[in-house]
């Protein structure tokens, strides 16, 4: 199993990202799937997760209303789109697949992640 996040990068307060989430050797429908962010010195944080069977979403209170996660079954690939980013929203940001097909299994494998850093 192997999940690759792409799409990070440097932006300006109020700026926005799109993060994927691409696998190799499975499909990501099978699974729920989590975005969690890791800031130096601090603890991992889990940001947005949704179902496989129903895609209903949950979002950290950190995020919700700005952040959305979403996934195309098409290209086996999940979205985490972050608008009106904020500097305390720089951190590695990570895709993960769950235990189970439900949110809140806790995490199962994921892979490198992505650097998203905000400036002021």
């Amino acid at each position: 199993v192997q999940l690759q996040a792409s799409g990070g990068g440097s932006v300006q307060a109020g700026g926005s990202l799109r993060l994927s989430c691409l696998s190799s050797g499975f499909t990501l429908d099978y699974y729920a799937i989590d975005w969690f962010r890791q800031a130096p010195g601090k603890a991992r944080e889990g940001v947005a997760c949704i179902n496989s069977d129903d895609d209903n979403t949950y979002y950290a209170s950190s995020v919700k209303g700005r952040f959305t996660i979403s996934r195309d079954n098409d290209t086996n690939t999940v979205y985490l789109q972050m608008n009106n980013l904020k500097p305390e929203d720089t951190a590695v940001y990570y895709c993960a697949t769950e235990a189970g097909r439900n949110c809140g299994g806790g995490y199962r494998d994921w892979g490198q992640g992505t650097q998203v850093t905000v400036s002021s």
